[in-house]
């Protein structure tokens, strides 16, 4: 694993966070494309995408919903840009993979198991939403699973198998790691595997300093050296996972998707804040960012210039 160049991804938008919990998400097409240009500026090496109704800021899984940014980026941007396949959990896998599939980018996420996606506990934050979807789109977390069985996780594989696209492989759990060297043991999945271990969702693995170090043990004896290991920390754990991570070889991710927050009590006002925060921790260590293109050298991406937007 690289022990020097530190990537660093910015989720800029994501489908866990509604308008009403800050007035800073990006929304529009716009607005996502400027904090992805921000954030790449701010020393972001990767931009993970999500696109949303720009009236309402419902997640949407449309290619017509993402190609508006998607040129703005790679036009104002050298940046690699991923699109995710998780979609949001009320999604079938079939609507999740279309803009991945369809625009063929670089890196694209892969979720490597079903879980409980606990959002629920953000509804005692707030007595009035701006729409009318947020409220049941939260509440409704209490009784549903994200849905990513062993079949749609072959589908979305399947499916982008001949794009050359990279995926952002991410395990909220253990059994994560085991089910992604299943893929591995079969040879669907080639390396270098680019493994995001996510701590501190309600549903996956905790943020305990244990929690992460056994993460990457088990990484460690399951992939040796054929992965690069990211992480990234939901809400307040954010700033803290990144720093654990750093400290042991690992890549970071950040970006409103993951925490809306700057410090206790402070909402972020950009994508860019909370990249200079990381890479603030990670020059502190001693460390270096690394840039888009060695971002592309370290995993193996084939390269901008063979996208299809």
């Amino acid at each position: 694993m690289p022990s020097r160049k530190v990537i660093i991804t910015c989720a800029v938008t994501g489908a866990i966070h509604t308008p009403t919990m800050s007035p800073h998400l990006p929304i529009t097409p716009q607005e996502i494309a400027d904090a992805a240009i921000g954030a790449a500026e701010a020393g972001a090496a990767i931009v993970h995408l999500h696109a949303r109704n720009p009236q309402t800021g419902q997640p949407d899984q449309s290619p017509e919903a993402f190609a508006p940014f998607l040129q703005v980026i790679k036009q104002r941007s050298d940046a690699v840009i991923n699109i995710t396949t998780g979609g949001s959990p009320t999604m079938l896998v079939e609507e999740r993979v279309k803009p991945a599939a369809h625009f063929a980018p670089e890196v694209a996420s892969l979720n490597m198991g079903s879980m409980n996606f606990g959002l629920y506990p953000m509804l005692s934050r707030f007595k009035e939403f701006k729409f009318d979807w947020e409220k049941p789109y939260l509440e409704g977390s209490r009784d549903r699973i994200f849905r990513n069985t062993f079949a749609d996780i072959e589908y979305i594989l399947t499916t982008c198998a001949e794009n050359g696209t990279r995926f952002e492989i991410e395990c909220y759990d253990i059994g994560h790691l085991y089910t992604l060297a299943h893929f591995v043991d079969r040879g669907v999945i080639k390396p270098p595997l680019f493994v995001q271990s996510v701590f501190g969702l309600l549903g996956g693995i905790g943020p305990h300093p244990e929690d992460v170090a056994h993460m990457k043990r088990t990484a460690d004896r399951l992939f040796g050296d054929q992965y690069r290991w990211s992480v990234l920390g939901a809400g307040r754990n954010q700033l803290p996972i990144a720093a654990m991570a750093a400290a042991m070889g690992g890549n970071v991710r950040v970006g409103l998707e993951d925490s809306l927050w700057i410090g206790p009590g402070k909402l972020a006002e950009s994508n860019a804040q909370q990249v200079k925060l990381a890479r603030q921790i990670i020059e502190g260590l001693g460390l270096e960012i690394a840039s888009p293109d060695e971002a592309r050298e370290i995993l193996q991406l084939k390269g901008g210039d063979r996208v299809n937007f």
